[in-house]
């Protein structure tokens, strides 16, 4: 047997401190030592799990902001899709943070090949889609972006919207989720943790499903 895994222990203060340093080796270097391990943990949970969810095998990529060569990272985050050379062309779900806050996100961002037609199979379920989101869930157009619109305050013809642009804008993203507070992680036990991520992805889990179906 290898080594036993160590215990995800949740985020704390210094871990949403790392969004704060100065330049961008300094913080990659806390990045690599005080976030990924995390991320790591994370990976090893939930790729089981999201595999028996989806019926795939499920692959986890932590982000390594690899092209970057000056403007040091914003947010980070760990992300699993159903194959294991990359994600941001597939329909994937993701655990990140950036300074304020925790995201748990199922996300087809602007690389997928499928989105437009995961467009039009919004569009068609756009009521189905609608209930199964709860009214405390947040809705996302750009990933690169912390803003986000909340389920309770989004209009039928606002999802329309969102919708649409998915088919028609070329950048178009559509990401939906939870977030977890900065205040409100850092008191979170690490299996409290991992229970709110779960249960995010459970909720998330029809939007996954029509994103297949547009593959």
């Amino acid at each position: 047997m290898g080594t036993k895994q160590l215990q995800f222990t949740g985020f704390n203060e210094k871990d949403f401190q790392v969004f704060t340093i100065d330049g961008l080796e300094e913080r990659m270097e806390a990045l690599k030592s005080q976030i990924q391990p995390k991320f790591e943990q994370l990976g090893q949970h939930f790729a089981p799990s999201l595999t028996a969810m989806t019926g795939e095998e499920m692959h986890y990529h932590v982000a390594k902001h690899a092209r970057r060569t000056k403007n040091p990272p914003k947010d980070s985050w760990v992300a699993f899709g159903s194959s294991a050379r990359g994600y941001k062309m597939l329909p994937h779900f993701q655990i990140g943070l950036w300074e304020t806050h925790v995201f748990v996100w199922f996300a087809v961002i602007y690389e997928a090949p499928m989105k437009e037609a995961f467009g039009e199979t919004l569009l068609q379920d756009i009521k189905v889609v609608r209930k199964q989101i709860p009214s405390d869930y947040v809705w996302s157009k750009d990933h690169t972006k912390p803003e986000v619109i909340r389920q309770s305050e989004m209009t039928e013809e606002a999802h329309k919207e969102l919708f649409e642009r998915l088919i028609n804008v070329k950048k178009a993203e559509i990401l939906c989720g939870i977030q977890i507070p900065k205040e409100e992680a850092i008191k979170l036990s690490g299996d409290e943790t991992i229970s709110r991520i779960e249960e995010a992805f459970q909720t998330v889990r029809g939007l996954y499903n029509l994103a297949k179906q547009a593959v």
